[in-house]
């Protein structure tokens, strides 16, 4: 992911976030509506959110350092676990006490006009960053799916920010529908039910950020399409017979360490296999631009029984 493409989307969310969270607080000082407070309270999250992947890039940047010798790469996907757990407490579980609060002490919504005029203009402004989101990601998904490129990414900035942003705008609705069923019915009770339904929508999306942004932070390898382009790089090179092992790693989300145990050819002198390991790494390089950090252990093609595998 480029870093221009995620900071752009990034901006584009805090500021849509912080302008709606302002106008929903105004908007619920003027009705009581749960639904409206749910919903101040899920933008001011929001920008939080968006505040922690900021200096999460930012923290990322650091030069290596003898205790951290391949560097902060892995910063970006802590804050971005950060993230999910700030939505879930904060988001999820303020909503759903606010909604059950109100279910069972409703009230009627005073003044409806202004929580309908602040929900159209928010749905409005989360639209921009919606798009703009959509169009960063349009430029790096390709084709894939959105399901595989939420999944597969590597960099957790532009997933993160769709998500929230999906998650706003079906909350707003949800709100919208809370807010109207409570007026046209007189109920109160529709503004609670509103107010949970967007807790739980919360849940959800804060479960489904928490489980990939943990994978990405124990831990995770190239896909195997990368893996079968990086066995070609290497046994392209005249001086490797084949590959017997390989082990991969993203240690940030543009940096990929490569561990690799080569058969070299037993009538090769150190000097022809040294030359064919740098290039090697260089057709690696080429192939994969992500791979920073290569590591190539040589063994004698005769002497090893050990099947080729790229596991």
């Amino acid at each position: 992911m480029s870093a221009e493409g995620g900071t752009k989307a990034i901006i584009a969310a805090l500021a849509a976030n912080l302008g709606i969270a302002a106008s929903k607080l105004v908007a619920f000082a003027f009705t009581g509506s749960s639904s409206m407070l749910a919903e101040s309270i899920h933008s001011l999250a929001d920008s939080g959110n968006q505040g922690l992947l900021i200096l999460g890039r930012k923290r990322s940047e650091r030069d290596r350092t003898p205790e951290h010798p391949f560097g902060y790469g892995r910063e970006r996907f802590f804050y971005a676990f950060v993230v999910a757990v700030v939505l879930f407490t904060v988001g999820a579980a303020f909503s759903l006490y606010e909604g059950v609060e109100k279910v069972l002490h409703p009230h009627h919504v005073e003044s409806p006009a202004w929580a309908f005029g602040v929900l159209i203009a928010a749905i409005a402004m989360e639209s921009f960053s919606f798009r703009t989101a959509i169009k960063e990601s349009n430029a790096l998904r390709a084709d894939k799916s959105w399901v595989q490129f939420i999944r597969r990414a590597k960099a957790p900035e532009l997933p993160v920010v769709l998500l929230e942003d999906a998650a706003a705008l079906i909350g707003l609705v949800l709100a919208l529908f809370g807010v109207t069923m409570a007026v046209v019915t007189d109920d109160g009770v529709w503004d609670g039910i509103g107010t949970i339904a967007i807790g739980l929508l919360l849940a959800c999306v804060a479960t489904i950020l928490a489980i990939e942004t943990k994978s990405l932070l124990i831990g995770e390898g190239a896909d195997p399409d990368q893996e079968k382009r990086i066995v070609a790089a290497l046994e392209s090179a005249e001086e490797v017979d084949h590959v017997i092992h390989l082990r991969t790693e993203y240690i940030g989300p543009e940096e990929l360490l490569i561990a690799a145990k080569i058969a070299v050819h037993h009538d090769d002198t150190a000097a022809q296999v040294a030359r064919g390991i740098d290039a090697a790494e260089a057709r690696v390089r080429a192939e994969l631009p992500e791979a920073r950090l290569i590591y190539l252990e040589p063994a004698l093609a005769d002497k090893m029984d050990e099947t080729p595998t790229t596991h």
